[in-house]
């Protein structure tokens, strides 16, 4: 394991490992009171190289390890890699590919939905790894033997992993169904944090179309505040006070002061002033431009016992083909299908459709069964069809 704090010496770390056909990355960050990740350190390993990278350190250009994200010639293996990603992008601009995800595949290899990544490297490393140092302060310096020790073997036994990994789903021909989640991993969309959207990660507690407008120019403001202060959204605005807002619409900073959810003196402040602002600009907004109130789908159209069932369904394809039931459909999923046999949902799609969608389908329009045999539900054709034919 090596140490490296200076433009230089990663450079050279980079060169050898942009031979590789494979390198496994970490990242340990803090985010507790910031907005965007504050990167600490990095941690890469090649078959025979592994580095633990100070990202903070004064004479250190992250530019070689941005080159090997890039490195279109050389797979980057993550666990759980979202948020390892969504740094390369903020800090580079740039998206690492080609990428492999081992909690994804783990899913996809019948690993359950939640297993942690220690349990998945006791499993197929046959390795213990020291949880001591995992919420410990990354950014304090100098990093003590026992982080750089654990920051180490994340990526060493990552290695293992993704090595049992990669030869199960070979030999399980599911290859294609990683390849479709990386993917979604890979695409910008993912990770690009427009204001104008932030108003969906709200819980919709609005009916009437003014209100959502009030709520949406509200979180796109908290957004962009957010980001320019590098701070946390709820440092800027509590949720509750966006609710609040969106339903009184104070335009005027006396009727903002009057709100319970806002803080004393804060509506003199110049993020009060400008909050008024945002929201006499959307109670500007001609009535028949309003933005309509999202369409949920009434209690009613959904069957609980349908639901239900589908949930057997799924329970049962997930065991007998090995495959963690969250990977091939939400409970979102079942009651869109409950409701709609169109329903725009991934469940209907692809490799998914295959092992549980159709079944679903047939499900719910009564061409198959299920039933009890011992301990184990299996399917059972009903004949709907035949009897339907000879009548």
């Amino acid at each position: 394991m090596r140490i490296i704090s200076r433009t230089g010496e990663l450079a050279e770390a980079v060169a050898g490992m942009a031979n590789a056909d494979v390198v496994t990355v970490d990242t340990e960050f803090m985010r507790e009171t910031t907005y965007w990740p504050r990167l600490c350190v990095i941690q890469i390993a090649s078959a025979d190289d592994v580095v633990v990278i100070d990202a903070m350190a004064p004479e250190l250009d992250l530019g070689p390890f941005f080159s090997l994200m890039a490195n279109e010639r050389v797979l980057k293996v993550f666990h759980s890699g979202r948020q390892d990603i969504e740094i390369v992008y903020h800090l580079a601009g740039l998206i690492p590919h080609p990428v492999f995800d081992t909690q994804i595949a783990a899913m996809v290899c019948g690993f359950g939905d939640s297993i942690s990544y220690e349990q998945l490297v006791q499993r197929l490393a046959g390795e213990s790894i020291d949880k001591s140092s995992r919420f410990t302060d990354w950014a304090r310096r100098p990093l003590t033997e026992r982080q750089l020790a654990y920051a180490a073997a994340d990526v060493t036994h990552l290695r293992t992993v993704y090595r049992v990994l990669a030869q199960r789903l070979d030999e399980q021909g599911r290859g294609d169904w990683v390849e479709k989640e990386m993917e979604i991993l890979t695409s910008e969309s993912t990770y690009r944090l427009e204001p104008e959207e932030a108003w969906k990660r709200l819980r919709m507690r609005v009916r009437r179309p003014i209100e959502l407008a009030v709520l949406k120019a509200i979180a796109a403001w908290r957004e962009r505040e957010a980001q320019t202060r590098d701070v946390p959204r709820s440092r800027v605005l509590k949720d509750d006070a966006i609710y609040e807002i969106a339903a009184q619409q104070p335009a005027s900073s006396e009727a903002l002061g009057a709100l319970r959810t806002i803080a004393k003196g804060f509506e003199r402040s110049r993020a009060g002033e400008e909050i008024v602002a945002v929201v006499q600009q959307a109670l500007a907004i001609p009535r028949d431009t309003l933005p309509k109130i999202p369409k949920v789908r009434p209690p009613g159209e959904i069957n609980p016992a349908a639901v239900d069932l589908l949930k057997v369904l799924l329970k049962m394809t997930s065991e007998t083909h090995g495959v963690a039931s969250k990977v091939i459909a939400t409970v979102d999923d079942l009651e869109a299908i409950a409701a709609d046999d169109d329903a725009d949902v991934p469940a209907l799609s692809g490799w998914r459709r295959k092992l549980f969608g159709d079944a679903a389908l047939k499900l719910k329009r009564g061409d198959i069964a299920l039933r009890l045999d011992g301990r184990r539900v299996r399917i059972v054709e009903t004949g709907r069809r035949a009897a339907e034919a000879a009548e």
